[in-house]
């Protein structure tokens, strides 16, 4: 699958590794939250990048002991309705103090691009090679926002307030 990040396509550095299968030597990885958390002290002495998959029904809180050895933070979205990675990579902004990048996996369609790129998102793993172009026309489509996000956009109500400039 295609990973977009700022609209451009990208070529993928971290490999995914299942749970039974061993961890190549030398590449970035990508595993899932059971593997991480049962081999975290071990993975400290990783010499390359390490990323986790962390799925949206675990409450994001329970990353934050690992955050300082995580390169990558991939969320869920197991089906297209379930909203819950939203708030998990808002919660990793504001909250948590998260600055590497996120990445959204899974059930991901164009017409959630921008409220992504909104939410904290950095990359996106698409389903197909066309949605890069879909995903810079969806992020410029809309200027004016009434809700706050990570994006440091300023909401209208701000703007009307003359807490920021237009």
């Amino acid at each position: 699958m295609p990973l977009i990040e700022n609209g451009t396509i990208i070529e993928d550095s971290f490999v995914r590794v299942s749970d039974e299968d061993a961890l190549p030597e030398g590449v970035p990885v990508l595993i899932g939250v059971d593997r991480f958390l049962k081999e975290a002290e071990a993975l400290k002495g990783r010499q390359t990048p390490v990323g986790v998959i962390w799925p949206n029904n675990r409450p994001i809180g329970e990353i934050e002991p690992f955050l300082g050895q995580l390169s990558l933070i991939a969320l869920v979205f197991p089906i297209f309705r379930d909203g819950r990675a939203y708030s998990q990579a808002r919660l990793l902004r504001e909250r948590l103090g998260w600055t590497g990048p996120i990445r959204a996996i899974g059930n991901v369609l164009r017409d959630q691009f921008l409220l992504m790129e909104r939410s904290g998102f950095d990359q996106i793993e698409a389903v197909k090679p066309a949605d890069a172009a879909a995903f810079d026309e969806a992020v410029h489509r809309y200027t004016v926002f009434y809700q706050p996000a990570t994006d440091q956009r300023p909401s209208l109500l701000r703007q009307r307030l003359g807490r920021v400039a237009p």
